[in-house]
């Protein structure tokens, strides 16, 4: 039975990433992102392909914005001779530090094919209520 040299290179291929993965590089991936102030809100937009929405999760804790997504995914691929099961697990994670304070009640995100849009109404500073004091 002679072999399909594609089939060949295809399985170098997947040995190169399985190892790729396993030197835990693969696990650098950064989540691109942009962050916009603009009046009352600071807007991020991140992008996250191949994420679901329940695969990602936003929070906020002070001026910190986090944005982590996982996936695990698995294929079953039936031949001839053999059946081969694949699976691998992403993650991806990004903090931010937001250039001010947010209402965190009133953060809200939404993800539609595969961009995070997340906005962040801005709190509005107090009052300057400093006082000069003499130094005698």
């Amino acid at each position: 039975m002679q072999r399909n040299p594609f089939d060949e290179i295809e399985e170098l291929f997947e040995r190169m990433s399985r190892s790729f993965e396993e030197t835990g590089l693969a696990r650098m991936e950064k989540i691109s992102l942009d962050v916009v102030e603009a009046d009352g809100d600071i807007e991020v937009v991140a992008d996250l392909p191949g994420y679901e929405k329940d695969d990602i999760d936003v929070t906020v804790r002070g001026r910190q914005l986090t944005i982590s997504a996982e996936h695990a995914e698995s294929t079953d691929v039936d031949e001839e001779h053999y059946v081969r099961r694949e699976r691998r697990h992403r993650s991806v994670s990004r903090s931010v530090t937001l250039p001010a304070e947010v209402k965190r009640d009133e953060v809200s995100a939404t993800y539609r094919n595969g961009v995070l849009t997340v906005s962040l109404p801005k709190l509005e500073a107090e009052p300057d209520d400093s006082r000069h004091i003499d130094i005698e």
